[in-house]
């Protein structure tokens, strides 16, 4: 027998339950077959015990082998003093059936007899085969199920795998993608910085460049603005060069005439003085008085306010240098030209000084 589905192991067990009913009816037929002879081999007063002896036999045979069944659905073994009670519960049967009908010589109630006993020992052999078979096929398909449960098992692993994998992958992609995007977003903000730091750097260098150009343009007005006041300097340098060297000039000029007036004077008072000692008295005094009235015009013209200075107060070294020149054709003492031009005496000899060296050169 093979049984392939549970399907088909339930239905087996359906049917071999109604070995029972063999298993009764055979039980009941040799209660009432043995009954008689326990009756006859029973002492007085215990012959309600006869029915006893065949129902334990009997279900002794049922037990023995129905226990065989049980150990073998569970892999047991069911040699050795099972075998042993198997055969001596079914021998039992047989000779309780068939003792009544041999002690008679009727054969053939014998093998009418033995029929029960043989039916039921034979029935449950075969509930032991099929039971055997049942618990092969259960542990099979048992051993399918648990099979096919590890395989379910190990799909459903291998699914929730692949679903984790699916998972972390599309974790590292989501991750990977928003890796790149702060990493796109960084580079955009270093772009976005490094570009400010161009803007600033090119408005830096604009503008350190205009203060350059400022500052050189501000040096080079100062230097047009040195380079102008030089001039202007050296303008007003030369200009007062020149004025000096044509005071300079105006004054040897003076000196010049001032010695040459002198001169002049001093001839005509050697002449006047000739002249008086070649003269009578009376006409001395004329020629004296003659040649003496020039010299208040002379000395009224040298101390005009225009050449005068002031009580207290000090020619311009100009004006004073023409005072000078002016005092020594007057004759003047030095002293006289220092009251007249308020300046020392001495600076007043080193004028006289250079005023008698240019003449005399």
């Amino acid at each position: 027998m093979k049984l392939s589905t549970q399907a088909d192991i339930d239905a087996a067990e359906k049917v071999l339950r109604l070995s029972w009913v063999i298993v009764f009816g055979v039980i009941l037929f040799s209660v009432f077959t043995v009954t008689p002879l326990v009756e006859a081999s029973t002492p007085d007063g215990w012959k309600w015990s006869a029915p006893i002896l065949p129902l334990v036999v009997d279900v002794a045979v049922v037990i023995s082998i129905r226990v065989d069944a049980i150990v073998a659905r569970m892999g047991g073994s069911t040699s050795g003093w099972p075998v042993a009670l198997r055969v001596l519960t079914g021998g039992a049967s047989i000779a309780l059936n068939i003792g009544h009908s041999a002690l008679k010589g009727d054969w053939v109630g014998v093998g009418v007899h033995t029929a029960a006993p043989v039916v039921l020992i034979v029935v449950a052999e075969a509930s032991l085969k099929w039971r055997r078979e049942i618990a092969a096929a259960s542990a099979r398909i048992e051993a399918e199920r648990r099979e096919q449960a590890e395989e379910r098992k190990r799909e459903q692993r291998e699914r929730e795998e692949r679903s984790r994998a699916e998972r972390e992958a599309e974790r590292e992609a989501r991750e990977a993608r928003e890796q790149a995007a702060r990493d796109a977003e960084r580079e955009a903000r270093e772009q976005a910085a490094a570009e400010r730091e161009r803007e600033r750097e090119h408005a830096a260098r604009i503008e350190r460049e205009s203060r350059e150009h400022a500052a050189q343009l501000a040096r080079e007005a100062a230097r047009a603005e040195t380079e102008r006041e030089a001039l202007r300097i050296q303008a007003a340098a030369d200009e007062r060069r020149e004025k000096a060297e044509a005071d300079e000039r105006e004054r040897i000029r003076r000196a010049k005439e001032a010695v040459e007036i002198r001169r002049a004077k001093e001839a005509r008072q050697v002449a006047d003085t000739a002249a008086s000692k070649a003269a009578p008295g009376p006409a001395r005094s004329t020629v004296s008085a003659a040649v003496s009235t020039p010299r208040p015009t002379v000395s009224a013209t040298v101390s005009t306010p225009a050449h005068d200075a002031p009580a207290g107060e000090k020619m311009t070294e100009e004006a004073a240098r023409a005072a000078v020149a002016e005092g020594v054709r007057e004759g003047r003492s030095q002293r006289q030209i220092a009251a007249l031009t308020g300046w020392s005496t001495g600076w007043v000899a080193k004028r006289v000084s250079e005023l008698e060296g240019s003449v005399a050169a």
